[in-house]
């Protein structure tokens, strides 16, 4: 998974500082309010989140425009980083479902056709 849709970038568009909490929303699906609440709650109890959240961004890049055509598409990748083999599994079964549909579609033509079926049967 190196493509540039799988890469974690901070998201100035969407940004309050840095971008970084837009970025890890964008990256994981999870709403950028709690990964603003998390970063505070682990500056406050261990001093670490502060410096956790300027490292991220200032060592990530910058997400580019072209990244996602529309909403659909990222929430499509947002699903992909979290769960490579679950994506798999359901592109496997839309393809099921339409190979289903199309051999219904077939099966209904060829049926109340008969010159047609012949015609495939010729052809095999």
């Amino acid at each position: 998974m190196t493509s540039e849709r799988t890469r974690f970038y901070r998201d100035k568009q969407n940004a309050k500082l840095m971008g970084v909490c837009s970025g890890l929303e964008d990256y994981t699906g999870i709403n950028a309010v709690w990964w603003r609440l998390g970063f505070i709650i682990l500056t406050i109890s261990t001093g670490f989140g502060l410096p956790a959240y300027f490292a991220l961004g200032l060592l990530s890049m910058k997400k580019p425009a072209h990244l996602y055509v529309d909403e659909q598409e990222q929430r499509y990748w947002q699903r992909v980083r979290q769960s490579p083999k679950r994506t798999a599994r359901e592109i496997r079964a839309r393809f099921r479902d339409i190979d289903r549909r199309l051999a219904d579609v077939e099966t209904y033509y060829v049926t109340s056709n008969p010159r047609l079926s012949a015609e495939i049967e010729r052809l095999r």
